[in-house]
């Protein structure tokens, strides 16, 4: 008799199947999540699961696909539930440390780099100007700049983390590449009006511990890039309604840089988590809706409720805080002198 081993799908909360026989030795290394998404079915012979990176991955000897069978529900998740917020499992402890180290963080920033009378920002902006007198040139070196840093640390973190751990190379990724990203988006502030008008249409209208997580729920059933999609339309936007050479100079380079992370993105997944990625990508897309569309990503009826998380709430109010703070941003950009 064929045996098989299934996930168990944390959205179908009446599916009840006996417990998996680990080896403790096994068992102890698995986290929560590990745990709770791993159910044997009833045929099953008590072999231990194949774990593959950070997640344990189901061996199916015979699927509905291979009988002909249509499946009447979603696909049991590979990745992990996103945006997954419980409050009983906050510390207070943990938030506390959090905001210090993050009010020590933004001092340091301003001190060391953002202060025009201590820091070294000014003087980075000016000698990445200092090689050509176009604003254009600049623009694409700053993005150029933080594309590499960002993104080659990114790529170096598994063997950063080993070599000085998983806290210590979240502070040195941020502390390198914070400073960048604020001097990137302040120069374009300062210039988004600069270089050759392309064309005019403002007359048309008027903290726990760093991990990579692999995540399956929420906005990645439209997109599993997310923030490369979000970057492309703010790009978008702004050089259609700016319409000259900076902004179009600023969206080239951070959309290169975002579709650079996209390919990078799934490699780094690929490597860590294998063919639990490969679930994953299976039924996602790059594209948004793509999945959906194609029948490879099936909706649970109630998959609305994965936005009702606070993670989701709290990036919506920040992003429409960011966006009523525009001019708070222009005027204090504009007295860095950048």
């Amino acid at each position: 008799m064929s045996s098989s081993i299934l996930l168990s799908h944390p959205l179908s909360p009446h599916l009840h199947l006996p417990k998996p026989k680990l080896r403790p030795s096994a068992a102890s290394k698995l986290s929560n999540f590990e745990l709770r998404n791993v159910a044997l079915n009833s045929r099953s012979t008590g072999a231990a699961p194949r774990r593959l990176g950070n997640l344990v991955v189901a061996r199916v000897a015979e699927t509905e696909a291979e009988r002909g069978e249509a499946s009447p529900s979603p696909s049991p998740l590979v990745g992990e539930d996103s945006a997954e917020f419980v409050l009983s499992e906050q510390k207070v402890s943990s938030w506390v440390y959090f905001t210090v180290v993050l009010g020590v963080v933004l001092y340091v920033l301003d001190v060391v780099w953002i202060d025009n009378s201590t820091g070294f920002g000014k003087a980075f902006v000016d000698a990445v100007s200092s090689v050509s007198g176009s604003p254009e040139v600049a623009m694409l070196a700053l993005v150029a700049i933080f594309a590499l840093v960002h993104s080659g640390l990114a790529s170096l973190r598994d063997a950063g983390e080993k070599l000085i751990g998983e806290r210590a190379f979240r502070v040195l990724f941020a502390g390198v590449s914070l400073p960048l990203a604020v001097t990137t988006v302040v120069y374009f502030i300062n210039h988004r009006y600069d270089g050759v008008q392309l064309w005019q249409l403002q007359e048309v209208a008027a903290v726990d511990k760093p991990k990579m997580h692999l995540w399956e729920t929420g906005i990645m059933r439209i997109t599993r890039h997310p923030q490369m999609v979000g970057q492309v339309i703010w790009c978008l936007a702004h050089t259609i309604w700016i319409g000259n050479s900076v902004t179009a100079a600023a969206s080239v380079g951070l959309i290169a840089h975002h579709l650079f992370g996209v390919w990078n993105g799934d490699r780094r997944l690929a490597i860590r988590y294998g063919e639990a990625f490969e679930a994953v990508k299976s039924r996602t897309s790059v594209i948004p809706f793509a999945a959906i569309l194609d029948g490879r990503q099936k909706l649970p009826e109630d998959y609305y409720k994965e936005y009702l998380r606070l993670p989701y709430i709290s990036i919506t109010a920040l992003t429409l805080g960011a966006y009523f703070a525009h001019p708070l941003m222009q005027a204090a950009s504009s007295g860095l002198h950048w």
